[in-house]
């Protein structure tokens, strides 16, 4: 099932989305099925209303597009979200590690504020001079959980959807980490809808793609991980808790501004679109504006 986050005449909430691309907002979904449906998203999706409404879909009428709705990011109300670096085999930024990739998740936390709609503008202040992009395979997490082990990860993820880990690589460079780099208001496009795990039978196995004005970027495959959803889950449980509704970014491919280093005339202008495609999840496309 693929959920997305509306705003319907100023009014918050969220619709559902068949096959055929058509969607049925929650008020319609309740006085179609006379069902009482929460009309909070989150609820929607960790409690048991997700696993009633599967069963009747066939019956429900389908009768908008998505373009139809201003969509909204698909989490909103997430506790942490927990970004994963160095964690694609095709990159050669590990190598500070050694020989080898890192066994164990190299992380920083992305606030929350952050997060924007899969179609909203990118706005990032002038001081920035090297804005880079970082298409990402992300997953909720659907029920709190601690001690996780790598069989029963997946059984925790609510689902899947795309993500643009926006980076300010000179704040970077200056900073020696990523929070500040990482965490602008903007910073964190993503959607276009949440993708229930049970769509998603093998995450690690999705073609995911990055373009710039209509460049490809990066081409890569989620076969590329270096840590597989379930790992990732297994690890970072043992350190911290893990809650209903944080987001996990698994790392982003080669093929970014920084990686091309070389041709420092990649990095992100004013007006650029950047675009972000995952096989299955579907693209958010986001347009760049630096301003004072």
């Amino acid at each position: 099932m693929r959920v997305a986050r509306i705003l319907n005449r100023d009014h918050e909430t969220f619709t559902i989305i068949n096959e055929e691309g058509k969607t049925i907002t929650r008020d319609e979904i309740v006085r179609q099925f006379r069902l009482a449906v929460p009309s909070d998203l989150e609820e929607f999706l960790f409690g048991e209303y997700l696993h009633k409404i599967k069963d009747h879909l066939s019956k429900l009428s389908f009768i908008h597009d998505l373009h139809e709705f201003k969509v909204l990011p698909p989490i909103l109300k997430s506790f942490k979200i927990i970004c994963l670096a160095f964690n694609y085999t095709d990159q050669s930024t590990w190598i500070r590690f050694g020989e080898t990739p890192p066994k164990e998740p190299v992380i920083y936390i992305k606030p929350r504020t952050s997060l924007i709609g899969p179609m909203d503008d990118i706005v990032c202040p002038r001081f920035v001079k090297q804005l880079d992009y970082e298409g990402e395979l992300a997953f909720i997490i659907g029920k709190k959980c601690s001690k996780v082990s790598r069989h029963d990860a997946p059984s925790y993820v609510a689902g899947y959807f795309v993500l643009n880990d926006v980076s300010a690589r000179d704040v970077q460079f200056i900073d020696k980490q990523y929070t500040r780099a990482k965490g602008f208001d903007t910073f964190g496009p993503c959607g276009p809808w949440l993708t229930t795990s049970d769509e998603i039978p093998d995450p690690c196995n999705l073609r995911i793609t990055t373009k710039v004005n209509g460049e490809i970027r990066q081409d890569s495959s989620t076969k590329n991980l270096v840590l597989k959803v379930d790992e990732i889950i297994h690890s970072l449980s043992k350190v911290m808790t893990l809650e209903a509704g944080d987001i996990i970014s698994t790392g982003t491919p080669s093929g970014t501004a920084l990686s091309l280093s070389t041709h420092s005339w990649k990095y992100l202008k004013h007006n650029d679109v950047v675009e972000v495609e995952i096989e299955k999840l579907g693209k958010i496309r986001n347009r760049v504006l630096f301003v004072d």
